[in-house]
């Protein structure tokens, strides 16, 4: 057996959420406060790698991510949370090489897995010769030895300023960490690739990229997002590789809403699920899903400005837009929240709406478009929707975009 699990939060009976850790951490220490957060809605179970936090197993030597993740399954057999005696189905949830795992589960066992959300991860981590240089320093002089390299790749600029408790903890994470441990996990993420089976997955895929991550860029998990059948990425700004540890309150509440909005009558093996019954549906249940969504995509501070300046005349058209518009069409299965943007963003050229075209370029790159694929948006709509349009749509786009970079 080459992980152990760790019980974090809520109690069996509720929707069961398991959570992976990143290389050189416990998953209690990086997923703890997001936990926190969710243990009211989720029996909440994480698991350590070879060698890290509460696992202290004998490291046998090399491993892969397969042989993780067969290894995770049998311990969630273990469980036996809802008393049935069948294996459980579960949510999961992963960071790094957590999230590879959960890319492993989902083509190795799509029937379990309800939705997964990977965080700062990717279908693959370079190849064998990208991680012998980290083996190699693990193995003349160990995990401490990565301390300062790790600090910078990690975590966004200022953040060990803003919350230096967090940081020192998964640092000493680190240092606590088996050498032979944490190599034989580089030797796993080293022979990871699953970039061409990526089609193969059916189940709601939801991924999480940290903008000013360096280790796992957002155009990596924005490829996972576009692949997969069911995916939609997001794009946290000034976060770098530990998106659980420095956004908890952000990442808990994304998680929760794909998790728990996910259609549990959908069948991974089969693609796409049909769009949810709107009338089965009541108004205030659509409302609030809207509501998610619009943050989501628009982000928080837009909204609470929009909700905070409507006034009698306006407050039923705000309820309007949030219904028919977030919760009628955005949340629907059938596009991704990348070809969404993209779709806007060419009406909005086409008829001139330029103060939401600034608004729908922020919205886009939070849905993880990048700069060059903005640009490709334009440069097709100047030949459909005409070049003085495209040109106005470039002027506002450079405004736009100088704010954030790829």
């Amino acid at each position: 057996m080459t992980i152990t699990t760790v019980h974090l939060g809520g109690e069996p009976g509720k929707p069961l959420l398991v959570l992976g850790p990143s290389l050189g951490t416990s998953v209690a220490t990086l997923w703890g406060q997001v936990a926190a957060r969710l243990d009211g809605d989720f029996h909440l179970v994480g698991w350590d790698l070879p060698g890290h936090g509460y696992n202290r197993s004998p490291v046998a030597g090399a491993t892969t991510v397969a042989e993780i993740a067969a290894d995770l399954l049998a311990a969630l057999d273990r469980l036996d949370g809802d008393g049935s005696g069948e294996p459980p189905r579960f949510h999961y949830a992963g960071d790094s090489v957590g999230g590879a795992v959960g890319l492993q589960l989902l083509l190795d066992a799509p029937d379990r897995v309800r939705t997964a959300t990977l965080c700062c991860s990717a279908a693959h981590f370079g190849g064998p010769e990208a991680w012998q240089e980290r083996i190699a320093t693990v193995t003349a002089s160990g995990t401490p030895a990565l301390i300062s390299s790790s600090a910078e790749r990690w975590f966004a600029p200022g953040f060990l300023d803003r919350q230096p408790d967090v940081g020192s903890a998964l640092l000493h994470g680190l240092a606590d960490a088996d050498d032979a441990g944490y190599a034989a996990v580089c030797g796993a993420i080293g022979g990871f690739d699953v970039r061409e089976r990526l089609g193969e997955i059916g189940t709601p895929v939801l991924t999480i990229a940290g903008a000013v991550d360096q280790a796992t860029p957002p155009d990596r998990l924005a490829l996972v997002a576009e692949r997969v059948r069911r995916g939609r990425a997001v794009v946290l700004e000034d976060v770098a590789h530990l998106a659980p540890a420095e956004a908890p309150v952000e990442v808990a509440r994304l998680l929760r809403e794909h998790a728990l909005s996910a259609d549990p009558a959908a069948d991974p093996a089969v693609g796409p699920a049909a769009p949810v019954d709107r009338g089965a549906a009541t108004v205030s249940e659509v409302r609030e899903a809207g509501m998610a969504v619009r943050r989501e995509v628009l982000g928080d501070a837009h909204v609470d400005r929009a909700t905070a300046a409507a006034t009698p005349l306006t407050e039923e058209f705000q309820r309007f837009i949030t219904e028919y518009a977030w919760g009628g069409v955005w949340t629907r299965p059938g596009l991704d929240r990348r070809s969404r943007s993209m779709i806007t963003l060419t009406a909005l050229i086409a008829l001139g709406h330029h103060e939401e075209l600034a608004m729908h370029l922020r919205a886009a790159r939070r849905n993880g478009l990048s700069t060059d694929e903005i640009k490709e948006v334009l440069l097709q709509s100047a030949i459909y929707c005409g070049v003085p349009a495209a040109n106005t749509a470039f002027r506002i786009a450079q405004q736009v975009l100088s704010e954030t970079t790829d």
